[in-house]
């Protein structure tokens, strides 16, 4: 059971009661990514108790939001995912990223980062109208961690997915310098001639990829 109950007929409170605990939306966020061992979950979340991540997962599986599943032999290992009901809260999420947006600099010297969540990041601020049809490859580093990413423009807007593939121009930066860049507050030049960011193929076609994010017109709204 979840501790925190409003005494309220309204949905907003329901919802709070069930993702307003601590460290309940990170654990959404993460099964948005994949599902994930305890392991894993005790691993990505810094800072979360054993303890406490039970109690969380417990509550979020008593409200249905998230169920247990067995990966397949040889690993036979019980992991977590969304359900249905859980996966829908993806759009909430996603406005979510984009509001906390406002307030994530300055860095804090304590920070994690995962670089694979940046899809999830990249995703709440990619243009949904059309986009240049260009297919960009971005590989996002922090410490001796990476994951990359396409990038790809069309009449539908942005569409993101992980890995490599065929790319007409490569990318590769921490998350905050590309941030930064998409945002027009880091010319990619000024970025590459500081070490920032490094570029492989067309640089023409790297200079574009601001334009297939909402980011800069935030800025300047």
């Amino acid at each position: 059971m979840t501790q925190t109950r409003y005494p309220q007929f309204c949905a907003l409170a329901r919802a709070a009661e069930i993702v307003g605990e601590r460290w309940t939306l990170l654990i959404v966020r993460e099964l948005l990514l994949g599902p994930k061992r305890f392991s894993d979950l005790v691993e990505r979340l810094g800072g979360v108790s054993p303890t406490v991540l039970t109690g969380r997962l417990n509550a979020l599986i008593e409200s249905g939001v998230v169920q247990r599943a067995t990966l397949p032999a040889p690993f036979n290992a019980q992991t977590y995912e969304l359900t249905p009901v859980g996966l829908a809260l993806k759009p909430a999420i996603r406005e979510l990223i984009r509001w906390g947006g406002h307030f994530l600099f300055p860095l804090r010297p304590d920070d994690t980062f995962e670089p694979d969540s940046v899809l999830l990041g990249l995703d709440a601020i990619a243009r949904q109208t059309p986009t240049p049809a260009r297919r960009i490859a971005l590989r996002v580093t922090h410490g001796d961690k990476s994951a990359s990413f396409l990038v790809q423009g069309g009449p539908q807007g942005t569409t993101l997915s992980r890995g490599d593939g065929p790319a007409s121009a490569t990318i590769e930066s921490r998350f905050d310098t590309l941030l930064r860049i998409l945002s027009t507050q880091l010319p990619l030049e000024q970025a590459v001639a500081e070490k920032l960011a490094r570029v492989e193929g067309s640089v023409a076609v790297a200079r574009s990829l601001p334009r297939m994010f909402d980011l800069s017109e935030r800025r300047r709204a």
